[in-house]
């Protein structure tokens, strides 16, 4: 299986209308295999709000849309699934309040021991990172790409692969068999826009 985009919102959305904008052009411009909605430090309200205008955007394009950290905002705001870290909510809870139906998937860093326990869990993708340094989160463990080759060569349970990734330096992660890769700044940030960015990275994941 090539490699997937995975995006991710800004960690701040003072303007969700123009983001919905930013975000269907993006969605139109080339595949998304899912969002991630990831506000950190916002009020609830906003965080539903947000959802609730981003929800449909999603899903006329097909696109799941994820909540990070919170099952229970996951449900109120009818999201198709959550991101659970591991200072969060535990898998097992968030599976428990979503049921066998959403998508739930767990950071696990660079471990391979959490990686295993999520997987066998029931984890529907298990994410490692981060690969390069990012300017989303200031502390942050970094991941080695021998994690993703060990990974995709013993588990059939999806990795997604996140951290600092762009255009330039994903090929070696693709290489090592992430099935997907989970990107902020290189496309809301990138130069010529969102569209642009995940133009980009189709010519990349194609070539």
């Amino acid at each position: 299986m090539a490699s997937e985009l995975y995006l991710i919102t800004p960690p701040r959305l003072p303007d969700v209308a123009a983001f919905c904008e930013d975000l269907a052009a993006a969605l139109d411009a080339g595949p998304v295999a899912c969002l991630q909605l990831r506000l950190k430090d916002v009020e609830d309200d906003a965080i539903l709000r947000a959802a609730d205008a981003i929800l449909p955007v999603c899903h006329q394009r097909g696109v799941p849309l994820l909540m990070n950290d919170r099952p229970d905002l996951a449900i109120t705001s009818g999201c198709d699934g959550c991101h659970v870290g591991q200072s969060d909510t535990p898998y097992a809870q968030a599976r428990k309040l979503m049921g066998p139906g959403a998508q739930i998937g767990v950071t696990c860093k660079n471990s391979r021991h959490l990686a295993m326990e999520a997987g066998e869990a029931g984890a529907d993708y298990v994410a490692f990172g981060a690969f390069f340094p990012s300017s989303t989160k200031d502390e942050t463990t970094m991941a080695s790409v021998e994690v993703l080759e060990w990974w995709a060569e013993m588990m059939t349970v999806p990795c997604v692969a996140i951290g600092g990734i762009t255009q330039q330096n994903c090929a070696p992660l693709v290489e090592a068999g992430a099935d997907f890769l989970a990107v902020i700044n290189a496309v809301w940030g990138y130069p010529d826009g969102p569209a642009a960015g995940v133009r980009a990275f189709e010519a990349v994941l194609k070539g």
